[in-house]
């Protein structure tokens, strides 16, 4: 397909491999038919997507040069919105849950998954490109260097699957580094039995200090770290040890 390009560099890494961008498309299985695409620029994916009879295609993207080919590349594509997506009330925009899919930017990936989990019950599946180090860390187990933040929170409530590794010669301009894909899918935990708002501080303290034990660590939100754990490094805990450790927390603030 050609495409009518814009003007200016948008200081993005597009995708040039069509069978990559296949590839990624296809990974986002059948499912709730709502679809939106952050930052789809010249439309790699979105070509893709509008060709599958199992979607409803929307798209945001922030850049008013890479709309206005959009609307000339795909006149089909109804829904454009020329939005910052981490600004954006995006939920809004639909009536029910709606999967999301993109080639995300670098430096928001992280931003990105937050929002995510704070939409987390309409959103019930993500396919995402992301820096691969990013997808390495959000896909990894506990136990593993790679094990953080993101780790624990998006496995609280996804189930993460690293797809494949994508190099950087397929970009233009080149990154300097791969990239992977993954696919986020909801998991059945509608609550965690825990506070959730403390969970997230006893994970962001824990791994803010990783290399010191958690009973040094989370001093500033517990005193006294349930035994089990004050001797630990966060990287050792499970997730499931984490939503223990912030249950415990809240007791011994009650």
């Amino acid at each position: 397909m050609s495409f009518v390009k814009p003007k200016k560099n948008l200081g993005q890494h597009f995708l040039t491999d069509q069978n990559i961008a296949r590839k990624i498309v296809d990974s986002l299985g059948p499912g709730v038919p709502d679809v939106l695409e952050i930052g789809p620029g010249m439309g790699m994916l979105t070509q893709y997507l509008l060709n599958r009879p199992d979607i409803n295609l929307s798209v945001v993207e922030i850049d008013n040069e890479a709309v206005a080919c959009l609307h000339q590349n795909f006149p089909q594509l109804k829904q454009v919105w020329p939005e910052d997506f981490l600004k954006s009330d995006i939920a809004e925009k639909f009536e029910g849950n709606f999967r999301i899919i993109g080639n995300f930017p670098y430096n928001i990936s992280s931003q990105i998954f937050f929002k995510v989990l704070s939409l987390r019950n309409r959103i019930p599946e993500v396919v995402g490109m992301v820096q691969k180090e990013v997808a390495e860390r959000i896909a990894s187990k506990h136990g593993n260097k790679t094990y953080g933040i993101l780790s624990v929170i998006l496995q609280a409530f996804y189930e993460i699957e690293y797809l494949f590794t994508v190099p950087g010669h397929v970009f233009l301009p080149p990154p300097k580094v791969k990239s992977a894909v993954i696919r986020l899918k909801r998991n059945n935990t509608s609550r965690l039995p825990c506070n959730e708002i403390l969970f997230v501080g006893v994970v962001k303290a824990a791994f803010n200090h990783r290399r010191k034990m958690l009973r040094n660590s989370l001093k500033e939100i517990c005193e006294n770290v349930p035994e089990k754990y004050a001797d630990k490094r966060p990287e050792q805990l499970s997730v499931s040890d984490f939503i223990d450790l912030t249950a415990s927390v809240e007791n011994l603030k009650k």
